[in-house]
């Protein structure tokens, strides 16, 4: 499934960093950027969540929570926020349920083998939990900085 914009953002709940279950409903009334990545830190991810951290007070003053996902579990979460001082939960989807709701758990290919894995993607959702924008393979030097520049204009 390929979210667009103008649908309604697929319904979840997730155990969450901080021992606290995060869920599309608890969020309603904020704007939501949900960034899906594939594994906690490795190199692509680990400057995609750092980029995040440093404009969190940019977002927050856009009314904006910041929420990663990925299908790593929540102890790798938690070392990762750790080791990186980030201060935005982690969602654990292990199962790969809100994965494959949102359109992000899809056939790779690396060297001719195939694999499934997550497609780095970031999803805004507006405060009535609709889309507003999606981008697809992101590329990580400037994302934050683009999605940042969207949530403003929300």
């Amino acid at each position: 499934m390929t979210l667009t914009p103008g649908t309604h953002a697929p319904a979840f709940t997730l155990p969450a960093t901080g021992g606290k279950d995060i869920s599309l409903d608890g969020l309603k009334g904020r704007k939501v950027v949900l960034y899906f990545y594939p594994k906690d830190d490795t190199s692509g991810c680990t400057l995609e969540a750092q980029n995040f951290q440093a404009l969190r007070p940019e977002f927050q003053g856009t009314d904006t929570v910041i929420v990663g996902v990925s299908p790593d579990s929540l102890k790798s979460h938690d070392k990762f926020r750790a080791k990186y001082g980030l201060s935005f939960p982690l969602a654990s989807d292990e199962a790969k349920t809100m994965l494959e709701a949102y359109g992000v758990w899809v056939e790779k290919s690396m060297y001719g083998r195939k694999y499934m894995g997550v497609e780095r993607t970031t999803v805004l959702i507006d405060r009535e939990g609709v889309v507003a924008q999606v981008w697809n393979k992101v590329k990580v030097p400037g994302h934050a900085e683009e999605v940042l520049a969207a949530a403003k204009a929300l």
